[in-house]
């Protein structure tokens, strides 16, 4: 990225210009420049497949596809809308002088526009006290969360009914949010303020995390259907979002957590897909899939560090409780997870029937 790139700068093409400065910001890392020199063709020399292409400094003659022609100079108004995009790129082109071309990836884009939209404070919304300008909240509009985080597999018609269901809960400093052992009736995003996860073993409190604004936390009891298995306490005064169980479900959990039986799991398995035991150990010895990796539930949130984003991981327990927890967590990660149906109970029955 050169000095040339910055804030100011996607500020004036569109349509950037509408996303505001955190949007902008979190954009701007994701931006990549490239020079052609005076007398090429830059779109003949570059791969521009699914990319976003603006002019930023230089003069430009292009040939549109209606045949007729134009020169664009950079940083002029007519060099603020794209060059390119969608697959279409000019049907020639040649630098007057040596030109600097901004691009950036159309999906990324097109994904942040499509949510920093739907989250814009509604016509009639007066800014009361149950509002939320959601495009403020730069945790959870990160562009790696709206890409490959919780709401990048959200379909695009459950975005705004998703944002309507949230309510708006001031919580203080010391006050516990989510107990050990409580059933599971929330989700919750951290709009601003700290929080700290701690889980009781052997009487022993133990600190697992700490969690800031854009953070979520609540999901496992909710799509494992069982307790909570952590405590989570506000550090400091702020203001989370809570979402209820059953819009959870509809809106998250459904569009997120895929499933494959028995037989179409076997098939992906002998096609490169890889087994991920989430039971304990001893279990895992016991009767675990030949070449599975054991990642016990507990364990999930820390070891994802450690596998592929590129491979495709099946992930199982006994029937399919705890297993349906850990894939909502990978694949909330951008891990390509999806949950064996009905667990080994159910795997074993299909096998079974087809022997």
């Amino acid at each position: 990225m050169t000095d040339t790139v910055n804030i100011e700068l996607l500020a004036r093409l569109q349509p950037l210009m509408s996303l505001g400065s955190e949007g902008l910001r979190e954009l701007l890392p994701r931006c990549r420049t490239f020079t052609a020199t005076r007398g090429s063709d830059p779109f003949r020399a570059a791969d521009l497949d699914r990319q976003v292409v603006y002019l930023v400094r230089g003069q430009l003659l292009v040939t549109l596809p209606d045949g007729t022609s134009r020169v664009l100079v950079g940083g002029l108004d007519l060099a603020a809308a794209p060059l390119a995009r969608g697959g279409k790129v000019p049907a020639m082109s040649k630098a007057i002088t040596d030109v600097l071309l901004l691009t950036l990836e159309e999906d990324t884009l097109d994904i942040v526009l499509t949510w920093t939209q739907l989250a814009a404070p509604a016509a009639n919304d007066q800014g009361g006290s149950n509002s939320t300008d959601w495009r403020m909240m730069s945790g959870m509009f990160a562009v790696d969360n709206l890409t490959i985080g919780a709401f990048a597999s959200l379909p695009p018609a459950h975005i705004q009914a998703l944002l309507a269901k949230f309510v708006r809960v001031p919580a203080k400093r010391g006050e516990t949010i989510v107990k050990q052992g409580d059933p599971g009736d929330y989700y919750y995003l951290i709009e601003s303020g700290r929080c700290k996860v701690s889980r009781l073993v052997a009487g022993t409190s133990m600190q697992l995390a700490e969690l800031k604004e854009g953070n979520a936390f609540g999901e496992e009891a909710l799509v494992a259907d069982t307790v909570r298995n952590a405590t989570v306490i506000m550090e400091t005064d702020g203001m989370l979002l809570r979402l209820a169980k059953q819009d959870f479900n509809e809106l998250l959990r459904a569009p997120l957590l895929q499933k494959v039986a028995g037989d179409e799991a076997k098939s992906r398995i002998a096609a490169g897909a890889t087994w991920i035991d989430v039971r304990f150990p001893a279990e895992y010895r016991s009767d675990g899939y030949p070449g599975a990796i054991n990642i016990p539930l507990d364990d999930i949130r820390q070891a994802s560090a450690a596998l592929d984003m590129a491979k495709e991981y099946i992930v199982y327990c006994q029937t399919g409780r705890r297993s349906s927890a850990a894939a909502f967590l990978l694949s909330q990660r951008g891990f390509n997870a999806v949950l064996l149906d009905g667990g080994m109970r159910a795997y074993a029955g299909a096998m079974e029937s087809v022997r």
